[in-house]
């Protein structure tokens, strides 16, 4: 089955097959086609140019996209996505002054979400979590990350896992699962690290790998949750299970903490609002991809990941949500998209890239999806009309999508 789209004002993000991120200068750079075409072949992108080129296919479904912008639909690699229930008083506790940390302190946090997962069915949490995925994809993204970590138990995590496992199977959107006990300890391990740790690692760990529930492995290295020593024996145990690592760091504190997952080869470090000059000299010339999560900050009133430090140092830098209850209840990357602009001084080019292409990468996917490019999955959006690209950060509370094609198909 073939579809064609014609006329379309613009097609954003068109790379040849073997670019699976861009760092630095180059992410300024968009590639881009005017006045264009492309065909989809069943679920992959099969051709693409100038309207002049296009070619006769009487057979074809055909779109057509006169004065809209066509782009490859984002890839958001970082979500909590699978969880019950809210934590809205936790969001008013802050607007009357109470910091993240001292919620926490008080059994909020992190520790809310546990006790609220486990309470719930699995057949719940499924409920709830097919919710939020729909509306996701509706909102443009078309692979996503999904975290455990609100489970902190052997049964809770094995519980969310097969929630995400389950979401896998039902829904057209690529996904990946990454496995984070080592969300937090629990209270009864809170004078007891390496208790929990041991659960992690002698019992979550191979009852995961026993039913190919995961395919990385978290952490949240910080100050007064998993220290960088912590964080390596999870690291290396994830290893041992094939798990590579995507680690939470530098959230608020920095503490040497991304020198030691570069060292472990993590596919990515994620958040990065405190970001030093020794974190960046241990990024540069790794494989490591940085993943900015700028809707946090917005929620929480943190500081931003310095995108034009690392942009400047020649780093990649990819772009996320970190939909989840707590700190950011949502998972719109429009809105990612548009605050990294705004609060980190992005270009739009520097953003689009950051969160298609650089975003695959940071989740195992640059061979299938992030960018226009044949034989990749025909993940699309198709904006409104718009005078130009520029319009979706500028317009960042308006819904420019006129619809969303998933694996060959408009949702």
């Amino acid at each position: 089955m073939a579809t064609l789209i014609i006329n379309c004002k613009e097609i954003l993000q068109i790379r040849e097959s073997g670019i699976t991120k861009v760092s630095g200068k180059e992410m300024a750079h968009l590639p881009v086609i005017k006045n264009a075409w492309l065909l989809i072949e069943d679920n992959l992108i099969a051709g693409f140019g100038t309207m002049d080129t296009c070619p006769n296919l009487p057979d074809a479904t055909i779109i057509d996209a006169a004065g809209k912008t066509v782009l490859p639909a984002w890839c958001d690699s970082h979500t909590h996505i699978v969880y019950a229930g809210n934590r809205e008083q936790e969001f008013v506790d802050r607007i009357n002054g109470l910091t993240y940390e001292e919620i926490a302190n008080r059994g909020g946090g992190i520790l809310n979400s546990a006790k609220r997962l486990n309470a719930t069915s699995e057949e719940e949490v499924y409920q709830q979590s097919k919710l939020r995925l729909e509306e996701v994809m509706q909102q443009g993204t078309g692979a996503v990350e999904i975290k455990s970590g609100y489970g902190l138990t052997v049964e809770g995590e094995l519980k969310m896992l097969r929630v995400i496992k389950r979401l896998r199977e039902e829904y057209p959107i690529a996904i990946k699962a990454t496995f984070l006990g080592a969300h937090a300890f629990p209270a009864e391990y809170k004078e007891n690290h390496t208790g929990y740790i041991d659960i992690i690692v002698n019992e979550m760990l191979p009852a995961i790998a026993a039913e190919n529930l995961a395919d990385y492995i978290d952490a949240f290295c910080e100050t007064g949750y998993f220290s960088v020593e912590e964080t390596e024996r999870i690291m290396t145990a994830g290893q041992k299970y094939g798990l590579p690592a995507k680690i939470h760091v530098n959230q608020f504190t920095a503490i040497d903490g991304i020198a030691a997952c570069v060292k472990h080869n993590a596919l990515s470090v994620d958040h990065l609002e405190i970001v030093t000059d020794e974190d960046i000299e241990a990024l540069k010339n790794s494989d490591t991809m940085p993943v900015a999560l700028p809707t946090c900050s917005f929620f929480i009133s943190i500081p931003y990941t310095p995108a034009r430090k690392m942009l400047d140092a020649g780093l990649p830098l990819a772009l996320a949500t970190d939909f989840n209850p707590g700190t950011t209840p949502s998972g719109n990357m429009n809105l990612v998209v548009a605050t990294a602009c705004i609060k980190m001084k992005m270009t739009p080019e520097e953003a689009i890239n950051a969160a298609t292409i650089n975003g695959a990468y940071a989740m195992g996917l640059s061979e299938t999806h992030g960018s226009i490019t044949v034989g990749k999955r025909a993940n699309i959006i198709i904006t409104k009309p718009l005078t130009s690209y520029y319009q979706l950060p500028y317009a960042f509370g308006s819904n420019l999508i006129d619809r969303v094609i998933i694996e060959g198909k408009v949702i």
